[in-house]
């Protein structure tokens, strides 16, 4: 029974995709959330690739087994996209400091991967991409319930948008410092990091769920 559950839990980031594009497929999505839809395309393409490496990484020329580089991209286009989306919330607060961050993002990406690490290093995806990653989307998360907090009178609070935050939210908050020591864990205590990306693959979940009750808010 164990391995079953290991099994469902490894194969999570495919799967549990289909949860809100299953809602997706039933109910039309304002325009509001494109970016969103956006993300679970290129989120299934890019995990499926990454599983797919993973389970079939004995048949695959060694050059070409690693699914870290991918584990890199999802981050990359997962912050782009969520970014933007609270971009194009036009909600008027913390408007400057918004359109900022990806710009700060950006530069990270560049010196970083071009004097300190390898985008697409073999052993290992990036903890510092990641966890810079996590906590600049804590920030976009943090800042939209202070704005409804301010503008909550008359307001109803719990709309599609705040499904998809509250999704959000949860999934970098857990996963801050998992991504953060993931590589020193790996290094001093490979078999807990390996028990604890078993977090991971449940908060991403729960994501999917509040993606999935957000859509179908949506669809209403």
């Amino acid at each position: 029974m164990l391995k079953i559950f290991q099994f469902v839990l490894d194969w999570s980031e495919v799967w549990a995709l289909f949860i809100p594009i299953t809602i997706l497929m039933l109910k039309k999505q304002p325009a509001k959330l494109t970016l969103v839809v956006s993300y679970m395309w290129a989120a299934l393409i890019i995990n499926l690739a990454i599983d797919l490496v993973w389970k079939f990484r004995i048949l695959l020329p060694s050059a070409y087994n690693s699914n870290n580089f991918l584990y890199n991209l999802h981050s990359v286009v997962r912050f782009y996209l969520f970014s933007a989306f609270f971009i194009h919330l036009h909600q008027p607060f913390l408007v400057t400091v918004k359109k900022i961050v990806p710009i700060g993002f950006t530069l990270f990406i560049i010196i970083n991967f071009t004097f300190f690490e390898n985008f697409f290093d073999y052993w290992k995806f990036s903890s510092r991409l990641l966890s810079i990653e996590a906590a600049l989307l804590l920030f976009y998360v943090l800042q939209y319930y202070l704005f409804k907090i301010k503008d909550s009178i008359g307001t109803k609070i719990t709309n599609n948008v705040f499904w998809i935050v509250t999704g959000l939210g949860v999934f970098v908050a857990l996963n801050f410092f998992i991504f953060l020591l993931y590589n020193e864990l790996t290094t001093r205590f490979q078999s807990f990091a390996i028990s604890l990306w078993s977090v991971h693959n449940i908060s991403y979940i729960i994501f999917n769920l509040f993606l999935a009750k957000g859509f179908y808010e949506s669809g209403k």
